[in-house]
């Protein structure tokens, strides 16, 4: 069994990376046997419960408000179609259902009613997730106590390249919210975006910022850039799929015991680069047609190219 390291050094880091494709692959795949069935896939949905209006200025994101994307802001959606989402979800297949809302925090009366989502969506039998800016300490433990397993914030790029995508918060903010949540008995959901015109000197980083945490994430979603009309990133190079397939290569290597989740961007990856992820160590996929405001591949495609590879969803964790 590989020893779980928090001690990788960037040039660590980067030899992985640099290694060729196949020999990293070998690596990937023989660490992913040891921590994981190979042939498992956790099902996770994700539902904007707020949408739009946000006062950061994600350079990815359709949701800000400093860009024109033609998105109409919307309300924090009614507890009943929160509670419908998820159980049509986990008949689905879902085994976790992640709520987004974009806020750049939520005020005491948001984090309110979101923490009663959280606990209608705990009773479904589902794990649950949120994303919903920087927390306090204390809303932390709110949302802990009405049930919520995960928090999801991403660190997105390297500490280098962060203030060419953002810049009304800084990448110390995000690390403070990590260690907030993980201080308040949360698990943590935490990944990046590639394809944001960062080069691979930026993959490295990220990789290692994450790697070198405290504690692992328990969940690393790899999102490939969804080039959004209106935003500033509209017209960004596309990735090549290799170096996509490297990221989860490495992060699998650095994070054995993590789900590595494909997350947004799926649409634009072919079958074939999809199946060369799982093998990579990619063991996790957002489910259902949309991720909060783009495009997602549909439940039953996804399920057809599981069957496909001969791989089959996750079944639900069982109690503590």
């Amino acid at each position: 069994m590989d020893m779980i390291r928090t001690d990788w050094t960037v040039a660590q880091v980067a030899e992985l990376f640099r290694l060729p494709l196949h020999e990293l692959l070998f690596r990937a795949h023989s660490v992913h046997r040891a921590h994981f069935d190979p042939a498992e896939v956790q099902i996770s949905t994700l539902m904007s419960i707020k949408t739009g209006g946000c006062p950061e200025d994600c350079g990815y994101c359709p949701q800000s408000v400093h860009f024109n994307t033609g998105l109409t802001p919307e309300a924090l959606v009614p507890l009943a179609a929160v509670v419908d989402a998820a159980r049509a979800a986990r008949d689905r297949g879902a085994t976790r259902f992640c709520m987004g809302a974009a806020y750049r925090n939520p005020k005491p009366g948001q984090l309110a009613k979101i923490t009663d989502m959280v606990r209608a969506v705990h009773d479904l039998g589902l794990e649950t997730c949120a994303t919903l800016g920087m927390l306090t300490r204390e809303q932390a433990e709110s949302l802990r106590d009405a049930g919520l397993d995960y928090y999801n914030h991403n660190l997105d790029t390297s500490e280098a390249f962060y203030p060419q995508v953002i810049t009304t918060r800084t990448y110390a903010d995000r690390l403070d919210t990590l260690k907030t949540v993980r201080d308040a008995g949360l698990k943590v959901c935490c990944g990046g975006i590639i394809g944001l015109g960062e080069g691979d000197q930026d993959r490295i980083e990220l990789l290692h910022t994450l790697a070198t945490l405290p504690e692992h994430p328990e969940s690393v979603p790899v999102n490939q850039l969804v080039q959004v009309e209106g935003t500033p990133l509209e017209r960004e190079k596309s990735v090549d799929p290799l170096t996509f397939v490297r990221v989860i290569a490495v992060a699998r290597i650095l994070m054995p015991r993590s789900r590595v989740r494909l997350s947004a961007g799926r649409t634009d990856m072919s079958d074939e680069l999809q199946a060369l992820c799982f093998f990579a160590g990619a063991n996790s996929i957002f489910y259902g047609e949309q991720l909060l405001t783009t495009p997602n591949p549909a439940t039953d495609r996804d399920l057809e190219l599981l069957a496909r590879l001969g791989l089959r969803p996750a079944a639900p964790p069982l109690p503590a």
